[in-house]
């Protein structure tokens, strides 16, 4: 509703402004594009590094698949340690901060009022704040996790969440290489167009949560695939000409 301040004249819009934000911090997006990502170029890589060596469908279409159960497997243990370890750390340095609070609590609350100070909160003001917040422990944990260790306790990526996404991610993207050949293509070429178009379609569906430009995105993704795909069949080439 607008109503008209009497003393300016001028009319001020009073209506609910509200707006909200995806969640960054749920520990899915980050393995599942490095997932579908890694999946698309390295398994692009390992199709054409075989095809280049002038294998049979067969061997391709079985080497393609290894390194997908392979790499699905590889990612998602590695996300799962990575997060674990992290999200223990981070437990670890909580622990600390609530042994702090317990034992040094007048500390602590003269840490908290000084971090206020130092935004421009009028020193009163700021003890004022850290005292209502210190009235209840898991409040105040929760404050000076945020403020000193930038995290919220209640918000941590999960390893289990991670993992998942990983896996699945990593096996949707590495099956786009061999789905040609499990299709009855022959050639190397139908392989490279459908991978080349699925990191162009990750890297545009990535910069809808980015700052970046679709086209720019896409065209970056696609840009490393051929680069890897190129390399690792001029490599095929080379050694399956070496050993043959």
């Amino acid at each position: 509703m607008a109503v008209m301040e009497r003393d300016t004249g001028h009319s001020v819009d009073h209506r609910d402004h509200t707006h909200t934000h995806r969640d960054i911090n749920g520990g899915w997006l980050r393995p599942a594009v490095f997932g579908a990502m890694d999946g698309l170029v390295s398994n692009l890589g390992l199709v054409a590094g075989v095809a280049g060596s002038d294998a049979s469908n067969k061997v391709i279409v079985i080497s393609g698949l290894a390194g997908l159960v392979a790499g699905a497997f590889s990612m998602a243990a590695g996300e799962y340690t990575s997060v674990a370890s992290q999200r223990e750390l981070v437990q670890a340095e909580l622990e600390v901060e609530r042994r702090e609070l317990r034992r040094h609590p007048e500390d602590e609350l003269k840490e908290l009022a000084a971090v206020y100070e130092s935004r421009g909160v009028e020193p009163d003001l700021a003890m004022e704040v850290a005292r209502q917040l210190h009235e209840d422990p898991e409040q105040a944990l929760e404050t000076h996790a945020r403020e000193e260790l930038g995290v919220d306790p209640g918000d941590l990526p999960s390893p289990a969440t991670a993992a998942v996404s990983s896996f699945l991610s990593f096996s949707v993207g590495a099956v786009l290489p061999v789905l040609p050949y499990l299709l009855g293509a022959t050639s190397l070429w139908y392989a490279v167009v459908l991978a080349l178009a699925g990191l162009f379609a990750c890297g545009a569906m990535v910069a809808r949560v980015t700052a970046r430009k679709w086209w720019f995105s896409g065209l970056r993704q696609l840009a490393l695939g051929a680069a890897a795909a190129a390399v690792t069949y001029g490599l095929g080439a080379v050694f399956g000409v070496a050993l043959g």
